[in-house]
């Protein structure tokens, strides 16, 4: 209820307030498991990449220490939040991603990791997730800077096909992650030049 009343209201917000233009929510399969991966550009990046979607919910993972925060720990696992420990691998917070894959659920990834790494070299979780499950990669991009009454895009862009890295091992994640990002890149450059 929570997830479902805050998702309408961040829509609402996005649209109202930052003129929010959605492409290629077609791109998204209604019946399996899916991770978008987008750029991450602001705090504001994942009420904005799940609020177009009405029929399904997308999961986030967010960084331990602000389930320890009074209101956000309250708030953040009824908004299909769960924590995962920076700077090293969360076994947890891995098994609950393919649990939730295997569940034909949406996961929410940002591969750059953190705001400061804009554009920089994308972090393998994503691909590895995706290899491991099956899932269908939608490459997404946020364009435009949050900037009152000024247009933002956000786009889904088309299912990317990751499958001929599956059984190359370690190398294969890395070929896959370079791919995703690649993705990415070339969505936020077409939809900023327009």
């Amino acid at each position: 209820m929570l997830y479902s009343t805050l998702r309408a209201l961040f829509h609402f917000i996005f649209r109202l307030i930052f003129r929010l233009k959605v492409i290629g929510i077609e791109n998204i399969p209604e019946d399996k498991p899916v991770i978008l991966c987008a750029n991450h550009t602001s705090n504001m990046d994942p009420p904005l990449l799940g609020s177009p979607l009405v029929t399904r919910r997308v999961h986030y993972m967010a960084k331990a220490e602000l389930f320890d925060l009074p209101v956000l720990g309250w708030v953040l696992p009824r908004i299909s939040a769960f924590p995962v420990k920076r700077g090293g691998v969360s076994k947890e917070s891995i098994r609950l991603s393919l649990q939730l894959l295997q569940g034909n659920q949406i996961l929410g990834i940002f591969p750059e990791g953190s705001r400061s790494n804009a554009g920089g070299i994308g972090k393998k979780g994503a691909a590895s997730l995706a290899l491991k499950s099956g899932a269908v990669v939608i490459p997404s991009a946020i364009v435009g800077g949050y900037k009152p009454f000024r247009r933002m895009t956000l786009v889904y862009g088309k299912p990317l096909d990751i499958s001929e890295f599956a059984d190359s091992g370690s190398s294969g994640v890395e070929e896959a992650t370079n791919r995703i990002m690649e993705a990415i890149r070339d969505l936020v450059k077409k939809y900023e030049s327009k």
